[in-house]
């Protein structure tokens, strides 16, 4: 990962003076999650260049944890990302600042600068990185970076060497990059909660609230977390209202879309009447909570691939508040979805709520067996978006999924013909429902696939093994 920093200001050594890093000697600064390395590849009264070289460790992000071979074997050593911002915040934490020991005035003085990031993944293609610098006065310059020449059919790449040229502040670059860079990755390696709105609006003081982009920036940056994103934009604009804000009588306000599918799914789950219920990649446990709340549900459990998610859940559940008989109703595990696991045999129905994408297609079948022959509940509730309806979303590209970690997104023809094959193999009727506000071409931006278990027992395989 790899970010140049240069001026033409004359001096133009002093941009050692502003970055409180000596030109003339390199030094290397531990992070967490590896080593960040500053050297100045040119220093001359006429121009002077700054190299933050970062160094990730992606063995050691996930050290002592459950992983999977996509946590190791990823393009985050490489590609400009939350590392870098991270980075970039604690290597130049002064100068972002607009703090100078012995140059105060110049930190407060727009100067010329360039910046030049190696490899910058632009999810939403190149256009989202002109609306997102351009407003800010930037000149881009970009070429796009192959995925691989030899293998053209691997599609177009979301990767760029970018160079930003404009007369600014050092600290005003800095902060625009900190902001953008992971809102053009789209992704963040960290929890994002309350602490993230006060950076975003510390870093974006004095430019966010202007830019034409900020309810994408916001949305993006906090991980499209609605209530943080309402909470910074309230923030920014309190003269305004946000677009999730608009003025319309309370029964009428506007939902997110994963609210609506937790609800979906909750309906599908009481009209079932089942009171056993699994929750399959239960993540930070938002359905878990809302099984609680009924009584219906006499024992609910959660199962993720993620130990920190089941953490989260175990923290948004309060499990160590409740009561002993509220405890007794849950469970949360950690297991995959692709092995067989007895811990889920014998529940009435189960929940799999926007998972099925983030696996690899080839591993689809595992999933199948391991959930309608061998844990085979009475019902199964799947979602999972729309691709068809991912042409209404500005922000992507044709070809773009709505998230760096699916596999792949389905359209409702796709589904529908998964869906049938699976229920005919294993012994379900299936029904395919849509979720959210359906457009008259392209659908809904979620689909359900309802399986409910044929009378008669076990699945055919069940049977013939």
């Amino acid at each position: 990962m790899f970010l140049t920093i240069s001026t033409t200001y004359e001096p133009a050594t002093d941009l050692g003076y502003l970055l409180m890093k000596h030109p003339g000697r390199a030094q290397t600064f531990s992070l967490t999650f590896g080593q960040a390395h500053v050297v100045y590849p040119e220093a001359e009264a006429h121009r002077c260049t700054c190299a933050l070289i970062l160094d990730v460790d992606p063995v050691g992000l996930v050290r002592g944890k459950s992983a999977l071979i996509e946590h190791y074997v990823n393009d985050r050593p490489y590609a400009a990302s939350s590392f870098l911002s991270v980075a970039i915040a604690e290597v130049f934490g002064t100068a972002m600042a607009g703090r100078s020991k012995d140059r105060p005035e110049l930190a407060a003085t727009p100067i010329p600068l360039e910046a030049t990031i190696a490899v910058l993944p632009c999810r939403g293609g190149e256009a989202i990185l002109h609306r997102l610098f351009a407003p800010l006065g930037y000149q881009i310059t970009t070429q796009r970076i192959p995925l691989d020449p030899a293998f053209p059919d691997w599609g177009e790449s979301p990767y760029h060497s970018v160079t930003l040229s404009a007369t600014v502040r050092l600290c005003d670059l800095l902060r625009h990059l900190y902001v953008l860079i992971p809102v053009l990755d789209n992704e963040k390696h960290y929890w994002v909660g309350d602490a993230e709105v006060e950076k975003l609006l510390r870093a974006g003081e004095g430019w966010l609230a202007e830019h034409p982009e900020k309810v994408l920036i916001t949305a993006r940056y906090l991980k499209y977390r609605s209530g943080l994103a309402r909470e910074a934009l309230a923030r920014l604009v309190p003269e305004e209202q946000s677009e999730d804000d608009e003025e319309q009588p309370e029964s009428e306000k506007r939902v997110s879309l994963h609210q609506q599918r937790l609800e979906a799914v909750l309906e599908e789950l009481k009209a079932c009447g089942a009171k056993r219920v699994l929750d399959l990649g239960c993540g930070e446990g938002r359905l878990l909570k809302l099984l609680l709340a009924e009584p219906q549900f006499e024992q609910v459990l959660g199962m993720d691939v993620s130990l920190r998610a089941l953490e989260r859940a175990a923290g948004r559940l309060k499990l160590d508040r409740l009561s002993r008989a509220q405890q007794r109703r849950v469970d949360l595990i950690h297991g995959s979805l692709i092995y067989r696991d007895s811990r889920l045999n014998g529940y009435d129905a189960a929940a799999v709520v926007e998972v099925i994408e983030h696996l690899e297609p080839d591993r689809l079948p595992h999933f199948e067996r391991v959930l309608f022959e061998f844990a085979r509940p009475g019902v199964v509730v799947l979602t999972t978006p729309n691709r068809e309806y991912n042409v209404k979303y500005d922000s992507l590209a044709e070809g773009d999924f709505r998230h760096g970690d699916h596999r792949f997104e389905w359209t409702r023809s796709e589904l529908a013909a998964w869906a049938g094959a699976v229920a005919a193999k294993h012994g379900y009727r299936a029904i395919i429902k849509p979720i959210g506000e359906e457009d008259q071409d392209v659908g809904a931006p979620s689909q359900m696939a309802v399986f409910t278990a044929e009378e008669g027992g076990d699945s055919p395989e069940a049977q013939d093994s």
